[in-house]
């Protein structure tokens, strides 16, 4: 069956071209001149890849991915934006929305072509993978929080890739449910009114994320990013709420999860209160070290990540970080930090 492919393009000269192009390569072409039919027709025949102009009467490409990402069957979809500029700032805000590559106008067949078949190998890959691993799945939340009933709903819904930086939910954004972690690491932050950012959590492997809006049927209270690329399981709300009615087990361990998630919190904020900085340092340390699954004696994290952990500027961080260096604490080199000494660590004073 040939793949299908929704071209959303104003322009009639451009989206004209492009569709006499990939009904050449035998593509089957749906297309829309404004955003708004764009999203209408991705829902009606879910392509497997849309390209989408940025700069469009009734709603522009940001918009329509936007729309996209809020629906399950279209929220997976490879998505390609065409653009006139190339603006790093443009880029970027695509980029953390979840667009998957840019093609910059004007291009030729061969770099059109390209980019699709990229980007469809990819996600033919990722399908078989996702296929392959659906026990990994259920053994996954066995072992990392005992909630094996899950298994059996985490079965029956798509995983989502997000690629590092990109937004999984915004502060204030309505909870649809909870998050699993399927692989890759999240971090969650609150911003100031001053605009710094507050590191309120980071999630690894088996963990769970947004499981007190969840609860609380309520907004969700900080921003969700992908700290690298990760695979994500949203679990419906509507379907949680069935399967805590019939497992009061399961019910206990989320309430378990919020304690501890909560407790957390509290000594955090304690911690950035009362501690002194190399004690700051020293405990987002062994925070992220404690975290792993797999344990390893080194981990990644950016300055900019470590200062919003540690509630301090990221130049105090680079000298925190050299003067442990300095001390056999740690060993760095970019963003990837080894512990060389884990009691020393632990036990550093206020």
């Amino acid at each position: 069956m040939n793949k299908k492919i929704l071209i959303i393009e104003d322009h009639d000269a451009i989206r004209g071209n492009i569709v006499e192009i990939l009904e050449m390569a035998k593509y089957t072409v749906f297309e829309a001149d404004n955003g708004k039919i764009g999203v209408e027709m991705a829902l009606k025949h879910i392509p497997d890849i849309i390209l989408c102009d940025i700069m469009m009467p009734e709603l522009d490409g940001y918009g329509v991915l936007y729309m996209l990402n809020k629906y399950a069957e279209t929220s997976t979809i490879p998505f390609i934006f065409l653009t006139a500029k190339a603006d790093h700032n443009d880029l970027r805000k695509g980029m953390e929305m979840g667009a998957d590559d840019y093609l910059t106008k004007p291009f030729d067949d061969i770099e059109l072509l390209n980019a699709i078949e990229v980007r469809l190998r990819k996600k033919a890959h990722l399908k078989l993978q996702n296929q392959n691993t659906t026990d990994d799945f259920k053994v996954l939340v066995a072992k990392t929080d005992g909630l094996a009933e899950f298994a059996k709903i985490i079965a029956g819904h798509k995983s989502r890739e997000f690629k590092k930086n990109q937004i999984v939910y915004y502060e204030a954004d309505h909870s649809k449910g909870i998050y699993l972690i399927i692989n890759g690491k999240v971090k969650t932050i609150k911003l100031s009114l001053d605009g710094r950012e507050l590191m309120t959590g980071m999630y690894a492997t088996g963990g769970y994320l947004g499981i007190n809006a969840m609860l609380n049927k309520s907004t969700y209270t900080d921003t969700a990013t992908a700290v690298e690329d990760s695979t994500l399981c949203l679990i419906p709300i509507e379907e949680l709420e069935k399967v805590i009615d019939l497992y009061p087990e399961v019910a206990r361990k989320f309430i378990h999860l919020l304690s501890a998630d909560n407790r957390e919190k509290e000594e955090q904020l304690l911690q950035l209160a009362y501690d002194s900085v190399r004690k700051k340092m020293a405990v987002a340390i062994l925070r992220l070290y404690h975290q792993q699954i797999i344990k390893n004696d080194f981990f990644s994290i950016t300055r900019e990540d470590l200062a919003a952990m540690a509630c301090m500027a990221t130049e105090t961080v680079s000298r925190t970080l050299s003067d442990f260096r300095d001390e056999k604490l740690i060993e760095r080199d970019g963003i990837t930090i080894t512990v060389l000494d884990l009691e020393r660590l632990a036990k550093m004073k206020n």
